[in-house]
């Protein structure tokens, strides 16, 4: 076996999972025939820019792929502390939209730090844990520089306002924490305390429209024209789908401009009217692959940062699926969490195509033994 630092670029490129790439060019390929039907049959406004956005993420995906794998690891401490600037700088130049302060005019586009946090909390607690032992993770000091890791962004986000978003930051470091080995009573006693928060989050600290989500998850039709109009148009849309649906741009809710934000978080509502039960369940199947995927390059990796930040990335990657999904159908309250390379939009699309470079990047140099100190080590 050749030794990973010496690879040549021919030899890493042959190293990438082409299979993987195709899956997610096929899954990307149906967000931009969806955003074509949601504009009427029109590549504008947004179908054609999404191309573009694709043409430009499989591009950073491949070079991203081919760094170094130690790179990575060196500077992930810094790109954490880069983008919780980014989210510092959204409280006082964040631009408005849709009643929330998210975003960065960058002059040739807009960025979303909280959508780059994600990848950059992954690199970091992947750091973090690579020279734990597992009496290191047993101990309670241990774990809270990685929880106040965790906490800080999400309490910025949280501020944009962004509750979906800092939930999901949550979620992704929690499962971290349950892979390096925390102990489960711990998440126990997390749970539990957050069972016994909940009234107090909800009375003093969720704005009134999240308090009115919450309402309208339990009961849509208090309020039918109002908080309710989407998830009941949701359901309206996807319900009248049937099991093979209407036909590709036959969907009428969305055609009649009944189903809001077909674009984006209502996307797959679409896909079911026109597509049916089938669609659905092809789409899901594709997701299936890509994440297996993640798990399969995760598991064979050498080095322990390496599987960790495949793990993590490929766990983002499944909870905005399962999220969105599980929104539209009503099954949780609306959060604005995009369905992953459907969805139109630039930072969420650009941050995915980042973070399978990355999963490409530990498959690339899975063989690669790397010491508790970061140096490379023989196999």
């Amino acid at each position: 076996m050749f030794k990973q630092e010496k690879l040549t670029l021919w030899e890493k490129l042959c190293s990438i999972s082409w299979s993987y790439v195709l899956f997610i060019c096929i899954t990307s390929a149906i967000g931009i025939m969806m955003l074509y039907s949601a504009a009427n049959g029109s590549w504008d406004p947004w179908a054609k820019r999404q191309m573009i956005r694709l043409g430009i993420g499989l591009v950073a995906m491949l070079v991203l792929a081919l760094i170094d794998i130690r790179i990575w690891m060196k500077y992930a401490y810094f790109m954490y502390f880069a983008s919780l600037m980014l989210l510092l700088a959204v409280e006082y130049q964040g631009l408005m939209g849709g009643g929330a302060q998210r975003w960065l005019n960058l002059k040739f586009f807009l960025l979303q730090p909280s959508e780059v946090m994600k990848i950059s909390l992954v690199l970091a607690l992947a750091r973090y844990f690579h020279s734990s032992t597992i009496n290191d993770v047993e101990r309670i000091p241990y774990l809270i520089v990685p929880i106040i890791m965790v906490l800080i962004p999400a309490g910025l986000i949280i501020r944009q306002p962004d509750l979906g978003t800092a939930l999901l930051l949550i979620m992704i470091a929690g499962i971290m924490l349950f892979v390096v080995g925390v102990q489960m009573w711990k998440f126990g006693v997390i749970f539990a305390s957050g069972l016994i928060a909940i009234p107090i989050v909800y009375k003093f600290f969720l704005h009134d429209y999240q308090r009115n989500r919450v309402k309208t998850f339990i009961n849509p039709d208090n309020d039918p024209m109002g908080a309710g109009y989407h998830i009941i148009q949701s359901k309206i849309a996807m319900g009248s789908g049937g099991v093979f649906g209407k036909g590709f741009m036959q969907g009428t809710q969305s055609r009649l401009d009944f189903l809001p934000e077909k674009q984006t978080d209502f996307i797959f509502t679409m896909l079911g009217e026109e597509f049916g039960m089938i669609g659905g369940l092809i789409l899901i199947g594709l997701y299936m692959i890509l994440v297996a995927y993640g798990i399969i390059i995760s598991v064979r990796s050498q080095n322990y940062f390496g599987r960790l930040v495949a793990i993590g990335v490929t766990v983002n990657f499944f909870l905005y699926m399962f999220i969105n999904m599980a929104m539209v159908m009503g099954l949780i309250p609306v959060v604005g969490v995009p369905l992953p390379l459907i969805s139109y939009g630039g930072t969420a699309l650009l941050t995915l195509m980042v973070g399978f470079g990355l999963i490409q990047c530990v498959n690339i140099h899975k063989d690669v033994i790397i010491g508790r100190r970061g140096a490379s080590e023989e196999y």
